[in-house]
């Protein structure tokens, strides 16, 4: 096989869950976070490099569209799919925090404390913490087109429902992604969207919402020539 091919073959691939594989609860860890049998509560992650009100909007209508107890910003210590280095994690928490207010949002580097790299890697080691909370795992649209590239992609849609919301320029194409057409059969209408943490995955639905420009990559760039 070729080296093109080998890289190709790791990314589809699912990658092993690590030391918090399924099934594994690791009590003695501290990960700053509190959660009640039962809550439902939406997993929003990305390096938030820096964060805007992009991601706040995501966030808004996760919360108020699916009837979430809470969501969770996972601020990632790196994108694995993202040559360039993320800026400081403190920084990009201080970012973060200043558009996630409330009782009901919280900012969270539980996958650094964790050591993990990979969202299906992730998701299993909260699960596996919190086995009676129903997680959502959240994105906004321009994260759908890509995220047939994402270790384990196909088996995260497997672990949690997924929401979905619009971002300007991705809200027709995403519709069309690879993981949409995936797993067409699996989407539920936006009108369940409050039954969707409740719902056994693989279930997904797309959530329409007013767009909000702002882009991380445009807001670095602003820095750069200031």
């Amino acid at each position: 096989m070729s080296l093109a091919g080998a890289r190709a073959l790791r990314m589809w691939s699912p990658g092993p869950a690590g030391r918090f594989a399924r099934g594994i609860v690791h009590g003695g860890l501290n990960l700053g976070l509190h959660f009640e049998p039962g809550m439902t509560v939406g997993l929003f992650g990305g390096s938030f490099d820096p964060a805007h009100e992009g991601h706040a909007q995501v966030a808004r209508t996760a919360l108020d569209r699916l009837g979430l107890d809470r969501v969770v910003w996972l601020v990632s210590p790196g994108n694995p799919l993202k040559p360039a280095a993320s800026g400081d994690l403190a920084r990009r928490m201080t970012g973060a925090r200043r558009l996630a207010p409330g009782p009901r949002m919280l900012v969270s580097d539980a996958e650094a404390r964790l050591g993990l790299r990979y969202t299906i890697d992730t998701v299993r080691a909260l699960k596996a913490r919190w086995p009676r909370v129903r997680f959502v795992w959240l994105m906004g649209a321009d994260a759908l087109m890509e995220f047939h590239r994402w270790r384990g992609w196909t088996d995260l849609m497997a672990e949690v429902p997924v929401a979905v919301v619009t971002r300007p320029g991705s809200a027709i194409r995403s519709r069309f992604a690879p993981a949409a057409v995936r797993f067409a059969h699996a989407r539920t209408p936006a009108s369940r969207a409050p039954r969707l943490a409740r719902t056994a995955p693989p279930a997904w639905t797309f959530l329409v919402a007013p767009w909000r420009f702002a882009s991380s990559t445009a807001l670095r760039a602003q820095g750069a020539t200031h």
